[in-house]
């Protein structure tokens, strides 16, 4: 009777341009068979300069490779059924300058969005209605409600994000870091389905 081997494809993993691919970069091994060692080390593939950004590796193609070798083995798939290469080429140092452009623009397109929003529900008017309503007078800038009003504003956005710059406030995911996962598994989905050799139709025939 021939010994299972359980392969358990990692969804997505980095590596460095020209690296020859082996079976534990792209999957994890679960078998009591004398050869895990071995099969760890098996080359699967090798990225070249035809590979740009990513390489989709089906499990289909990894179980076929393997069968041709260890044919003395029986291997089961556990989990997906591919793993997304994404390919790292030389790194480059980030440009201060661009990285300062940036940040001014974020910031003052940030301020706008937050000046115009306040202006179109006419939030000085509410503050003057709301001082005139506790304290029985007229004062066009009731600085006790601004003030507060404007640390809260601040607080409340780190809150929402729960970050304080590269620290997180608690366990919890922002509403940001939601949107990216999602976005994330759409792009791996469509990378899965349009960069798989084995849903090309030269591939097929």
């Amino acid at each position: 009777m021939s010994e299972i081997v359980y392969l358990r494809m990692k969804k997505s993993i980095e590596l460095s341009y020209l690296k020859k691919v082996s079976l534990k970069d792209i999957a994890y091994l679960s078998t009591a068979s004398p050869l895990k060692d071995e099969l760890e080390k098996t080359p699967i593939y090798r990225i070249t300069k035809k590979d740009l950004n990513v390489v989709i590796v089906d499990s289909f193609l990894v179980i076929d490779h393997l069968n041709t070798h260890y044919r003395e083995l029986e291997f089961q798939i556990v989990g997906p059924s591919h793993t997304i290469i994404r390919i790292q080429k030389t790194k480059k140092s980030p440009n201060i300058m661009i990285t300062a452009i940036v940040w001014l623009l974020l910031f003052i397109g940030t301020a706008m969005t937050i000046i115009n929003f306040h202006y179109d529900v006419s939030m000085q008017e509410v503050q003057q209605k709301l001082h005139y309503l506790l304290t029985g007078e007229h004062n066009p800038y009731p600085l006790w409600i601004q003030i507060p009003y404007s640390f809260g504003l601040g607080i409340g956005m780190l809150l929402f994000f729960n970050h304080w710059f590269r620290k997180r406030i608690n366990e919890e995911p922002s509403p940001l870091e939601v949107e990216i996962f999602n976005y994330q598994q759409s792009m791996d989905q469509y990378l899965a389905y349009y960069e798989n050799t084995l849903n090309d139709d030269k591939y097929l025939r």
